[in-house]
């Protein structure tokens, strides 16, 4: 191993895994000086997801030098662990020969999660690199409705008879070719004559007990048998809640068809935790890859929404221009109402949607929670309201302004932590995803509550 390639390891562990500058320079370089020797060198120490990270960060046209000057060193596992905006077009540069290899090296749900994602020419292509038998896994998976466990399953499964012993078990992973056994694994499952699973072996049990030991007699405790039409959110969260590590996927007659690893169940739930987290925000579903254009059209309709909101607090404050016009200091304090109320239903309403999305918000505990932040609201608002009762009065030199706003904060911070958690529920009872469209509401509530509260109040005891 040379001095340089050492020096990018070294960087990589540093810097917690991440693809220092340096590395990706001394990369670049060898891809402008067409060195493929020493760009496999430096790519080699690297690890397919640190590989796909650097081509996501490379502009297009390095991106197409460095796949073509890599050539069949690209494999499978780059593939799956690209992001999807930048998949087809590192697909396309592709030459058929290293994308029918790549192809073949991955396991069955890599594929399947590769194909649904592509245009129907590349989805093509990707089928025709497989052998029959994989062809026909693969469409069968992407039969299964979208994000069903059935299109998360791998087809590679091993399975044993109920009947069998230790040593008959050994004796078969032993014997079976190595293409025909998943990558990894990390139980046994075992099956009725109609194969219907009943158990799982772990292969650490496997290889401390004896020979003759039954199968049956080491099964785990916690067994839990996916339907492969279980949404495939739902799979994730049995995996987090039962401590799952594999679970077998069951067609409707209840018949072995596949299993579910904790890295695709993890990987579901990372994506749930991220999606919630971009919708609460109103950017949808993109990435750092995508156009211009394309985070154009993801954004603009939440702010066209927050538009009409704002639309609708600012008719609220039309109301009162009178006393706006009369009183000046109005002008300069209903900011900060509204303002601490947004904050206060904001937190409010990602405590209540991560409760959701985890099942821990439920009918028998909804009231119990709407009733806390009910009154962490109301003692916020107490604390608040003494602090800007008297920045009012030293601010403005009036009593009573301090006590309008003190009241102003009280009244909006209980609204808000009464909407942050009623808002989403409600949403979430009616079929409506709580994370896409409880945000516009809940902004909406707090300014709209936070302005008639403070400029009522200004009008019956200022006026």
């Amino acid at each position: 191993m040379s001095d340089e390639t050492g020096q990018i390891e070294a960087e990589v562990e540093d810097e917690a895994y991440l693809l220092g500058p340096k590395a990706i320079a001394a990369i670049l370089y060898a891809v402008d000086i067409e060195d493929r020797e020493k760009l496999i060198e430096l790519m080699e120490p690297l690890h397919a997801a640190d590989i796909a990270d650097l081509l996501e960060q490379i502009n297009a046209f390095d991106r197409t030098r460095l796949i073509r000057l890599y050539d069949r060193e690209f494999d499978g596992e780059i593939l799956s662990e690209l992001d999807e905006a930048i998949r087809e077009e590192v697909i396309a540069v592709l030459t058929p020969q290293v994308l029918n290899q790549a192809i073949r090296d991955m396991d069955s749900d890599d594929v399947v999660d590769l194909v649904e994602d592509l245009e129907g020419d590349q989805q093509e292509a990707i089928l025709e690199a497989l052998e029959d038998a994989d062809r026909v896994a693969v469409r069968q998976a992407l039969g299964y409705p979208e994000y069903s466990a059935g299109r998360l399953m791998q087809r590679e499964v091993v399975m044993a008879p109920e009947h069998w012993t230790v040593g008959e078990a050994i004796d078969f992973l032993r014997a079976t070719p190595e293409e025909e056994l998943p990558d990894q694994f990390y139980h046994i499952v075992i099956v009725d004559p109609r194969l219907h699973p009943v158990g799982n072996v772990t292969l650490g049990k496997l290889m401390r007990s004896k020979r003759a030991t039954k199968l049956m007699d080491l099964k785990e405790e916690t067994f839990r048998v996916i339907p492969a039409m279980q949404e495939e959110s739902d799979v994730a969260y049995a995996f987090n809640q039962y401590h799952l590590i594999s679970a077998p996927v069951v067609d409707d007659e209840g018949r072995l068809i596949g299993v579910i690893t904790i890295d695709d169940a993890m990987a579901v739930l990372d994506e749930e935790h991220e999606e919630d987290i971009l919708r609460l925000a109103g950017v949808g579903e993109g990435s750092l890859s995508d156009r211009v254009v394309d985070t154009t059209k993801q954004r603009l309709p939440w702010l066209a929404v927050n538009l009409v909101t704002a639309i609708a607090a600012s008719l609220v404050i039309a109301q009162f221009e009178v006393a706006l016009a009369q009183i000046v200091a109005l002008a300069v304090l209903m900011p900060i109402v509204a303002s601490m109320g947004g904050n206060a239903g904001t937190q409010s309403l990602t405590v209540a949607v991560r409760a959701i999305a985890t099942k821990d918000l439920t009918g028998a505990n909804v009231w119990r929670v709407i009733r806390r932040e009910v009154l962490v609201g109301l003692i916020n608002g107490l604390i608040f309201a003494v602090i800007m009762g008297i920045v009012g009065f030293i601010w403005f030199g009036s009593p009573q302004l301090g006590y309008v706003i003190a009241t102003a904060m009280v009244i909006n911070l209980v609204v808000a932590g009464l909407a942050g958690t009623v808002i989403p529920v409600i949403l979430e009872r009616v079929g409506v995803d709580p994370a896409l469209a409880s945000g516009a509401f809940v902004t909406t509530v707090t300014d709209v509550v936070g302005f008639f509260a403070f400029l009522g109040l200004a009008v019956l005891v200022l006026l």
